[in-house]
């Protein structure tokens, strides 16, 4: 597989980080009924990571 294609694989791996990340979030948020406590932060700032590992990983302009 050529490099191209190897972050390719990677940025849709990142997506599906995001999605599950993002998805435990809003589950945690339910069950504590706070965006403030701590579980919720804690996947909040990871979430925040993963985006932005993500957005640096993407060709500019798209």
């Amino acid at each position: 597989m050529s490099p191209k294609g190897d972050a390719s694989a990677r940025i849709l791996s990142l997506e599906d980080e995001i999605r599950i990340l993002r998805t435990k979030m809003e589950q945690l948020f339910l069950q504590e009924k706070s965006f403030t406590s701590e579980n919720v932060i804690e996947i909040s700032s990871l979430l925040d990571l993963k985006i932005n590992e993500y957005m640096k990983g993407r060709p500019v302009g798209k």
